[in-house]
């Protein structure tokens, strides 16, 4: 197994720009090959810098918004305007002050019945993929992060989303959390073309760590194992969370 390609900068905020820098490349690639560009985004607090500054009149002017089609990676069943929402989130740091059209934007609805959320998202990527002459769940980029106990998207630890191969979204009940959730299922997102996790602060530090090793054994495995794309997989972090690593990475310029 390759090293994983771990990029450490002073601050998030200077990852979060590594990463907006990466997403301009990308995004232009993309449309000059496919006419489109799609992103799953992540939820948590630890994107919303990244949303902001891609929200900012120096990224608005580098990207053709109108080229998007953005997707999520999981959300909270709860209704689209509550604090707690995914989409609320992404919605107020960035997809409002960006000209995506509002047909290009595809929210899990939450408020629904879990299941029925989970099917309708399920037919929604497997008609959008498939119109396209894609036979998987190829998303131009999938942003990732990772909880303090290794969970990324809503994949947690037993979580059949986990190993189910025959499913792009599940709406598991998570019981440390005593709710259901939607996810992607790691079938859907090791699909994409590329993975970026975003990690930071010190509460992370242990997980990153383990998550960055191969697991000696099943009881191991954190759910952030699960993610092993064909494409390409980056790892940026802050240096709060990559503290416990030995030996450190060289910070990125």
């Amino acid at each position: 197994m390759p090293d994983p390609d771990l990029r450490i900068y002073d601050t998030l905020a200077v990852a979060a720009r590594a990463i907006a820098d990466q997403i301009v490349q990308i995004s232009e690639r993309a449309v000059g090959t496919r006419g489109r560009f799609t992103i799953a985004l992540s939820g948590g607090e630890t994107p919303r810098i990244l949303y902001r500054l891609l929200a900012t009149e120096e990224y608005a002017a580098r990207i053709d918004f109108t080229t998007w089609q953005v997707f999520f990676g999981d959300e909270r069943c709860v209704p689209p305007d509550s604090e707690d929402s995914n989409y609320h989130m992404a919605r107020l740091a960035f997809l409002d002050q960006v000209p995506i059209p509002l047909s290009n934007i595809h929210r899990m609805h939450g408020e629904i019945e879990p299941e029925l959320a989970a099917k309708a998202y399920e037919d929604l990527l497997r008609d959008f993929f498939t119109r396209r002459g894609e036979k998987r769940s190829r998303f131009d980029l999938a942003l990732l992060g990772m909880g303090a106990e290794g969970h990324t998207a809503s994949l947690f630890h037993g979580s059949p989303a986990l190993t189910v191969t025959d499913r792009w979204v599940l709406a598991p009940y998570v019981e440390p959390l005593g709710a259901h959730r939607l996810t992607l299922t790691a079938e859907a997102l090791n699909a994409a073309r590329r993975v970026f996790f975003m990690v930071g602060g010190t509460a992370k530090a242990e997980a990153l760590v383990r998550a960055l090793k191969p697991p000696t054994s099943p009881e191991e495995a954190l759910p952030v194992h699960a993610i092993q794309p064909d494409g390409e997989v980056r790892w940026y972090v802050d240096q709060n969370a990559a503290r416990d690593l030995n030996p450190p990475k060289e910070p990125e310029l």
